[in-house]
């Protein structure tokens, strides 16, 4: 609490922003220093109004305390880019945080950036999930938003291969946003990092996801954007990455998907197209002596009888209907309907919304 204190009294005074506060750290060297100093004035700075001094909340401020109580009572921390500890990795951005709030343990290997549209289709979404699957079995950690669709398959994915994975919040750690998404930021404790620059408490307002976005960019090696449609926000995450020197990989999609609008106008400037985790694994310089760490098997390996297996064989993460798997594979609906079902419960098949199956987790 007392390490807090000075830093929260900073963070929250009117008008002193990132640059400000460390143009008065730079001067005064610590944040007891400079409050010390706030009822003298604080000196004239570049970027810094002398009257700001005056405008320094007091440490029994009912926001401070609550922010305070916040970071303690999830066992939370606070980083400052002065500490030893503050991630390397960040340090040289831009612009980086001056302040991080956190849960969990700071990782110190090599990440990978996963993001993309809060409406990802069916394929994406699982994807996603395979991937950030295959890179945590490689031991890489997989960062995202905490968003809905393709921010949380990532994190999904990751926590499903037993890896760590780290959500960058637009909001203070101690809010779940979107709510629908409790159930994972709980299991990311447990078993990864929660992140931001903005204190306990803070809402999480439109202005603070564009800032967010520069953290995820900037704690990876390498960004790769999934599905985004024409203004997504992952967009500016690409941007970000390439102002940071990172590696911006990308998926491509068909032209008639609006989703694909963001992988394919990135590939067509210069970014990696990427289908295969081992290629992102090679791109982020991880490739080398690293096999396929989930292969794909094949059906006639699974050593079902027909005609399930040639069922099976028609099943990839596109979605296919019931009635177009009936077609081709000369079925009645009946019989297939037993087979899918079948395979279902098998964890070799997925049924989705709208009769249509995809290929299961355990057939991959």
């Amino acid at each position: 609490m007392d390490y807090l204190l000075p830093w929260l009294r900073l963070q929250f005074t009117p008008g002193l922003g990132r640059v400000g506060l460390m143009r008065l750290i730079a001067h005064f060297k610590t944040p007891e220093n400079a409050l010390a100093a706030a009822a003298k004035g604080w000196p004239k700075l570049p970027g810094l109004r002398k009257e700001l001094a005056s405008m320094v909340p007091a440490a029994n401020a009912p926001r401070i305390q609550k922010a305070c109580q916040g970071l303690v009572k999830m066992d939370g921390w606070l980083r400052t880019i002065w500490d030893p500890d503050y991630p390397q990795i960040l340090r040289h951005i831009p612009d980086p945080p001056v302040l991080l709030y956190g849960c969990g343990t700071l990782p110190d290997e090599l990440a990978i950036a996963i993001v993309g549209t809060r409406n990802p289709t069916d394929f994406g979404r699982r994807f996603t999930e395979q991937l950030a699957e295959e890179l945590a079995v490689a031991g890489v950690i997989v960062i995202s938003g905490l968003a809905r669709g393709i921010d949380a398959a990532a994190h999904r994915g990751a926590l499903r291969g037993g890896g760590k994975t780290l959500a960058v919040l637009g909001c203070g750690i101690d809010r779940i946003y979107p709510r629908d998404n409790t159930r994972l930021y709980h299991q990311i404790i447990e078993q990864g990092t929660i992140i931001s620059e903005y204190p306990p408490g803070s809402e999480p307002l439109p202005g603070h996801f564009p800032g967010r976005n520069r953290i995820i960019s900037g704690l990876s090696k390498g960004t790769l954007v999934m599905e985004a449609c024409r203004k997504s926000g992952s967009l500016i995450t690409a941007e970000f990455a390439l102002e940071q020197g990172k590696e911006v990989m990308a998926v491509p999609g068909g032209v008639n998907n609006k989703t694909s609008y963001g992988p394919n106008l990135l590939i067509k400037q210069g970014a990696h197209a990427v289908t295969e985790s081992i290629e992102i694994l090679e791109i982020i310089g991880a490739g080398k002596g690293v096999r396929r760490t989930v292969p794909q098997t094949e059906p006639a390996a699974l050593h079902l009888p027909e005609p399930a297996g040639s069922v099976l064989s028609k099943l990839d993460l596109t979605p296919r209907h019931s009635d177009e798997l009936a077609d081709e594979s000369g079925l009645t609906v009946m019989e297939l309907s037993a087979i899918l079902l079948h395979l279902e419960l098998q964890g070799y098949a997925e049924k989705l919304p709208g009769g249509r199956y995809i290929r299961g987790r355990l057939a991959h």
